[in-house]
This record gives C-alpha cells, sequence and structure tokens, in this order.
C-alpha cells in the first residue's frame, strides 16, 4: 500500500553535477521533488580546510600512513589529501572489486563531486556525434548536435563558463564570460603551432566565474577549488542548483538514504518509487513519483539498475538489450611532453588563476587529417610556468650568492598532457556479484575495463605530437611522458546505460529514457554513448535540463 506522506510528482536519485540540475529544472517547473543522497549532508560554507595555509594543517595538508590506508585506491593518484580528505569516500568502507585495476574516485555527499571537479566545459560536436556510426564501433548516437545545442546554451548561461570564441566546428563555442589570460609563453606556443602546425591553443573553458551571477563568485583565483569555495567562485551543486530548487518550495532533500533498486510494476509498465535504505540506521524504506531520475554517477546509477529485478526485468531494470553494464568509457590521459624555454625572462605573471591552456583536437577531423593507426582523438590540456625557488631543492650551494639564485624565477616551461577518447567497448563492464554484500545490503560491484590497441596507438601520438608543437616553438629539453592508462584515473567515468535509436541494442532513447520504462530517465554519464576527448560534466547538464523539459511535458501531456 502506497504511503501518500512518502509520494511526490519526481525522484531524484543522486545531488551531483547532473542531479543537481535535475532538482533545479524539475522544481522550477512546478513538480514536488523529492532528492535522495546515499551520502551526508553538505550545504555551502561547509568547508572545513577552505581558508588554511599549509601551516596550519598537520603534516602540511599530507595523509599520514595510517589515513592512506583508508584509502589505497584512491591515492594512486595524487587528488586525495587531508585538504579534502572528507568529501571523497574511504576504500575501506566503499570497497569494489576490480578484474583490472579501475581507480574510482568517489565522493558521496550532497553535492557529489560537484564539489571536487576540475570544472572544465567542451561542448562536444557532430564530430563525436557521429562518430559510432561512421566508423562502426558502438552504436549510432540518437541525437546530433543541433538536438542539444540549445541546452548547451541554457546550461551555460545559469553555470557561468569563461572562455574565448575560436568559430571551430568541432569544438563549438558556448555562452561565454570573459576569459582568463594566457601567459606570455602560452601566448607563444598558441601563435608558433597556428603559424607552423595550423593548431590551436586557448585559454582554457572554466566553470569558475569572471564575472558574478546572482550572488555567486567572482572566483577569487585562490587554488584551493577541491577544498570547497567560500566565494562561490566556482559552480557546484550546493552552489547554484540546488539552492535554486530549494528556493522554489518544492523540493524534499534526504541525506543518508542509499536506494538499492527502483520499484517496477507490472500491470502499468511503469516504475512506481525507489526501496532505500538509511545508511545511518540500515532501515529501508520506500518512496513513490510518477518519474524518476537517475542521477546518481554512472557506476551507482547502472548499479541501481542491474540491482533492480523483476520477473519483467530478471537481468536488471530496462536491460532487454544486454547492454546495461557495458560499454564502460573514461578518457585516457597523462601522455605528452614537457620542454624549457630561454626566452621571455623579462616577463612573469601576475596572480593565479584556475585553469591552464587547452589545444582542441586536430586529429582525424577530414581526409588531410586523417590516421591509419587508430581511430577518433584528443586534445590537450597545459600550462606555462616559470620555475621557482623549488628548483634550488637539492641543489648545491651554500652562501648569499646561493640564497640570491633562489629569489630569480628559472627558465620559462611548458608541460601538457593529452585526453584522448576511449572507444565503447562491450567488454568494458560493471556487474554486481548478488552473492556477496556489503554492509548496506548491496551486492559487490565488479569493474573489469581496460584500454586496448587503438588508444596505444593514440597515445604514441599524443607524446610524440606534444614533443613537436614544443619543438616548433623553440623549447628546450623536451622530454616526453607516458604513465600506463588506467581506466577510471580521468574521473570521467561513462556509458553502461547509453543512448540508442534501437532498443535491441541500447537501454536509452534520443530523451534518455529507458526503452521498456519510460517513466525513468537516466542523465548522468551512464547514457554516454561515445565519449569523445572533451571533459563530459557540460553534457551532463545540457542533457538533463532536455530531460526534464521532455518529462514534464510528457506529464501535462499525460503520455508518461
Amino acid at each position: 500500500m502506497i504511503n501518500n506522506d512518502h509520494t511526490f510528482d519526481a525522484i531524484v536519485v543522486g545531488s551531483g553535477i547532473s542531479g543537481g540540475w535535475a532538482a533545479k529544472e524539475l522544481c522550477e517547473k512546478g513538480l514536488k521533488t523529492l532528492v535522495l543522497e546515499r551520502g551526508r549532508d553538505v550545504k555551502h560554507g561547509d568547508y572545513p580546510t577552505a581558508m588554511k595555509d599549509p601551516w596550519d594543517m598537520p603534516n602540511q595538508g599530507k595523509l599520514t600512513q595510517d589515513e592512506i590506508a583508508h584509502y589505497p585506491k584512491q591515492t594512486r593518484a595524487p587528488f586525495v589529501s587531508g585538504y579534502n580528505k572528507h568529501f571523497v569516500l574511504k576504500d575501506t568502507e566503499h570497497n569494489y572489486e576490480e578484474k583490472t585495476r579501475f581507480d574510482w574516485t568517489q565522493g558521496n555527499q550532497v553535492g557529489g563531486r560537484s564539489i571536487l571537479w576540475g570544472r572544465q566545459c567542451y561542448r562536444m560536436s557532430d564530430l563525436d556525434f557521429t562518430a559510432n556510426k561512421q566508423d562502426g564501433h558502438g552504436v549510432d548516437w540518437p541525437i546530433r548536435y543541433a538536438d542539444i545545442a540549445p541546452w548547451y546554451d541554457y546550461v551555460e548561461r545559469f553555470t557561468g563558463i569563461s572562455g574565448e570564441k575560436l568559430g571551430l566546428s568541432y569544438l563549438p563555442d558556448g555562452q561565454f564570460q570573459k576569459p582568463w589570460e594566457l601567459r606570455c609563453i602560452e601566448s607563444h606556443l598558441r601563435d608558433a603551432i597556428k603559424d607552423k602546425l595550423n593548431r590551436y591553443l586557448t585559454i582554457g573553458r572554466v566553470a569558475n566565474l569572471t564575472e558574478a551571477i546572482e550572488g555567486r563568485g567572482p572566483c577569487q583565483a585562490r587554488n584551493r577549488c577541491k577544498r570547497g569555495c567560500p566565494f562561490m567562485g566556482y559552480f557546484s551543486s550546493i552552489t547554484a542548483t540546488l539552492p535554486a530548487a530549494a528556493a522554489t518550495g518544492n523540493m524534499t532533500l534526504l541525506a543518508n538514504y542509499l536506494v538499492d533498486s527502483i520499484i517496477y510494476d507490472d500491470k502499468t509498465e511503469k516504475a512506481i518509487g525507489v526501496k532505500v535504505v538509511n545508511q545511518l540506521t540500515l532501515e529501508t524504506d520506500e518512496y513513490y513519483a510518477k518519474v524518476i531520475f537517475l542521477n546518481a554517477s554512472t557506476l551507482n546509477s547502472t548499479a541501481i539498475m542491474l540491482n533492480s529485478r523483476s520477473e519483467r526485468f530478471p537481468n536488471g531494470l530496462g536491460n532487454d538489450s544486454g547492454q546495461l553494464g557495458r560499454n564502460l568509457m573514461d578518457h585516457h590521459f597523462r601522455a605528452g611532453a614537457r620542454g624549457d624555454h630561454e626566452g621571455y625572462r623579462d616577463q612573469y605573471y601576475k596572480g593565479r588563476r584556475p585553469t591552464g591552456f587547452y589545444i582542441p583536437r586536430f586529429r582525424n577531423l577530414n581526409a588531410s587529417t586523417q590516421r591509419k593507426d587508430y581511430l577518433r582523438g584528443f586534445g590537450y590540456q597545459g600550462i606555462g610556468k616559470r620555475a621557482n625557488w623549488n628548483a634550488g631543492t637539492g641543489a648545491p650551494g651554500i652562501g648569499a650568492h646561493f640564497k640570491d639564485q633562489l629569489t630569480e624565477p628559472g627558465d620559462w616551461y611548458i608541460g601538457m598532457t593529452g585526453f584522448g577518447e576511449i572507444l565503447p567497448y562491450e567488454n568494458n563492464t560493471i556487474t554486481l556479484d548478488h552473492t556477496r554484500k556489503d554492509k548496506w545490503g548491496q551486492p559487490i560491484k565488479i569493474m573489469d575495463a581496460k584500454c586496448r590497441d587503438n588508444e596505444f596507438n593514440m597515445r604514441k601520438d599524443m607524446k610524440e605530437s606534444a614533443a613537436e608543437m614544443l619543438e616548433v616553438a623553440g623549447f628546450k629539453n623536451i622530454t616526453m611522458q607516458d604513465s600506463h592508462p588506467v581506466v577510471g584515473a580521468a574521473i570521467h567515468e561513462m556509458g553502461t546505460a547509453r543512448m540508442g535509436r534501437d532498443p535491441k541494442t541500447s537501454v536509452l532513447n534520443a530523451y534518455n529514457q529507458v526503452h521498456a520504462v519510460k517513466n525513468v530517465y537516466v542523465t548522468d554519464g551512464a547514457c554516454m554513448t561515445s565519449g569523445g576527448c572533451q571533459n563530459p560534466s557540460i553534457t551532463y547538464m545540457a542533457l538533463t535540463a532536455r530531460a526534464v523539459d521532455h518529462a514534464v511535458t510528457a506529464l501535462k501531456n499525460n503520455t508518461l
């Protein structure tokens, strides 16, 4: 029997980047909306380390060995520290199994990883939306750029993206605030590669405000974004979308409520609600709604669907195609180059900024840029600096002359790393082991995903092209870098509940609805049909706003 006190117009599972947008749009369109977050409650201002300097922190912010023992997977990369450990889940409490190494950074709290994200925002184009159809990998996207372009415009105006317009069809321009400035050495590289290689370099397009939006920001360029921003200088759910949703009076937000599964009704062939577990008490409950938005993050949304088994869906909600849990993607990176430059010694830069430079994709754009050794492409993110006093660490020397040298900046240098597309491989998967459960009664997640020949061939070009660009710009001491690619490490998990045209080969339709359960929408990274080489979050936002518009219209027309 349905409890009316537990009944809403809409339920949103997750409060991160896409969940926050779903909540805002649903509430502003008049729907009484329940937002369920499995992690603890966090509000704007709950940033305990945001104003602390290194000398204010134990071990200057470095984790102790005892602390590292709780984050054996998350500390494989230098992301977790004493400054942000409270926003990152402990592996010892939220473990998962890896058949192949999978680096999964998890942040379960209100706001999710929107408190921690890198904030780079680049639109996908028809080069990306048609790629699967063109080369036969994966299935064709059911949308094209024209379908999502107005929604990119819409979310960018609210989010606040700073950037420079380039007029490139394969990296569409957006609704930008004024850009941050390139440094002189970066401008030098920009001019050299445009003149000699016909490649572009621009300041990174980033969700750090250069102009205030309704009391948010502007960014103070403190470069402490991963701690939370007291000035609301960058976009997050807890500074922007969730407050907007709350202001309508239509949002109910419950923290510490883990969604176990979606409740499916055989008679209506719809979802009627969700089963939840209180993470603190382990008590179970049910909540009901006319429409459900899954925004728990790629792997958690898919896990909820896989765990939603019924007579109609014995292998997971909406899994008629058998594609649920497959085609797990990320971006592969940490392949690039670094070099020193002897010029511009009379110039320096003032202050900090929350972004570096970006070099858009220049491979496999057309016949003249076609490669025979790999498909798709990559872009670069990088930064130019002058060596500082740290360059003297461990150097021989003593006395006044040595100390004076430490006060003089060293040569300029530039480092850059490529971000490359991983193809949608059917055998890159997340599965559930229902014979083993965690403390909340949830089946253990198993990751099995790796890069293949296409990515390894691309990486060779990523580092060689980076070195080539530095060389034509007159850099010296050029070194190429390439670490072994690990799926998950870029924190851009995508796929596993892909959109498509055919219910036989995909999970979702063109509006992010589950093909067989039309009142369930999935608009986080799980919906992605391919990954492009661009940071994906702005695409999640646009897809979410578009899907909510579709859902509300369908509800009004009684077609959902």
